[in-house]
C-alpha cells in the first residue's frame, strides 16, 4: 500500500510544476482558457485525494479486522509469542 500511496501522491509532490504548466504565459493567454485549465487541475487533485482517502480507509478497516482476529486468538493462546509479535506488527500498521 505504501508504494500505491507514493504513486498517488505524485500530483501533490509536483504541484508547483503542475501550476507552472497550467497557468498560461502572456504569449499563450489567447490560446488556452486558464479558468478551464485550473478547473481541470483542481478536479484532478480532488480525484487523487478522494482515491487516496478511500484506499487508506480501506486499509485501516482491513488491518483493524486482522487485529481483532489476532486479539481473539491471543486470548485463547496467551503464551504464543509468535502470535503476539504478529499482533504488535498489525497494531503498528493501524
Amino acid at each position: 500500500i505504501q508504494e500505491l500511496l507514493r504513486v498517488m501522491r505524485t500530483i501533490d509532490d509536483r504541484i508547483v510544476h503542475e501550476l507552472n504548466t497550467t497557468i498560461p504565459t502572456a504569449s499563450f493567454v489567447g490560446k488556452v482558457d486558464p479558468g478551464q485549465t485550473c478547473k481541470e487541475l483542481y478536479e484532478s487533485l480532488m480525484d487523487a485525494h478522494t482515491n487516496r482517502e478511500r484506499i487508506i480507509k480501506n486499509c485501516i478497516s482491513q488491518t483493524s479486522t486482522v487485529v481483532k482476529t489476532l486479539k481473539e486468538e491471543r486470548e485463547k493462546a496467551p503464551e504464543d509469542s509468535g502470535l503476539l509479535k504478529q499482533l504488535r506488527k498489525e497494531q503498528t500498521k493501524v
